[in-house]
């Protein structure tokens, strides 16, 4: 399933955002109400993708990901960005506008 999921991301040829989270991660929980209005912001241009590490650990590690939140922006199939921690959403958005 993992394997198919990282095909998927990299078969898209759009802009991609993926998220890294955990239910137990103060962080994550404060970062949600603002990846739900990125995902908003970009509705029908942008795919979302939210994992949870606890529940996806074989894919965060076939992407390199160490810590939560972590959020990688893909264009193209490609890997354009990638940032960990707490962000404002218009952080977020800037990165995602700058591959469209």
């Amino acid at each position: 399933m993992n394997t198919q999921k990282i095909k998927e991301l990299k078969d898209d040829k759009g802009v991609v955002l993926v998220e890294f989270y955990a239910s137990w991660c103060p962080h994550c929980k404060r970062m949600m109400p603002v990846v739900e209005d990125v995902k908003a912001l970009f509705a029908g241009q942008v795919n979302v993708y939210q994992f949870d590490i606890d529940e996806n650990e074989s894919l965060a590690k076939e992407l390199g990901v160490s810590s939560i939140p972590t959020f990688i922006v893909f264009a193209g199939g490609e890997e354009k960005w990638r940032g960990s921690g707490e962000m404002d959403g218009n952080a977020l958005a800037s990165r995602i506008e700058a591959e469209l």
